[in-house]
């Protein structure tokens, strides 16, 4: 409709505020607990009741969908395309496998990302796909070069970060040196 005013900018200034200090909430919130952090946590850190998250953003998914950009997607895209440029095929598979790895020890919501924890976030599982179609598309490249072990496979490479993701969430955090040392190994084996 012509001339309509964007349902955002119709809000009063109050309602407009909680949106903002609730995104901002639940970006900090989810970047450092992940995704199933208690909603209660991030009202309370936005200053707003739970009632309010739900009145502005229908709940979690609502939520997740409002920030999941800023939260995991805007990385996970710049991983992807930073390791398309790279020209030689073993250094795209050790800098995205370390990358990933990176990117699953610093953000706890990736791995929930990655474990499709709420699969009825559609921008969750438009980022799934994109980071399995990345996933295939480096390992043709790789097996095509001879950088992989023949029998390698995209599958392969899902298990192994879906494992991380599972050992990170529910296991005890390994120092980064360790974990670090863990990527290297994991490049060697492949």
């Amino acid at each position: 409709m012509a001339g309509a005013t964007p349902p955002q900018s119709r809000l009063r200034a109050d309602a407009r505020r909680n949106s903002a200090q609730i995104r901002s909430a639940a970006i900090g919130a989810f970047q450092g607990q992940g995704l199933t952090v208690p909603l209660e946590k991030v009202a309370k850190a936005a200053g707003v009741s739970k009632a309010t998250i739900f009145n502005r953003f229908g709940g979690r998914i609502g939520l997740i969908e409002a920030v999941i950009e800023e939260v995991v997607a805007s990385e996970l895209s710049a991983v992807i395309e930073r390791n398309r440029s790279i020209d030689d095929v073993g250094e795209r598979i050790t800098y995205y496998l370390t990358a990933i790895r990176d990117l699953q020890y610093r953000q706890p919501a990736f791995n929930d990302v990655l474990l499709q924890t709420y699969p009825h976030s559609q921008q969750l599982m438009k980022i799934c796909r994109v980071g399995s179609e990345a996933n295939e598309e480096l390992i043709v490249a790789a097996r095509a070069s001879g950088a992989l072990r023949p029998e390698f496979t995209a599958g392969d490479l899902h298990a192994l970060v879906v494992d991380n993701a599972l050992a990170l969430k529910h296991g005890k955090r390994p120092p980064r040196d360790d974990y670090d040392r863990r990527t290297m190994y994991l490049l060697e084996g492949i």
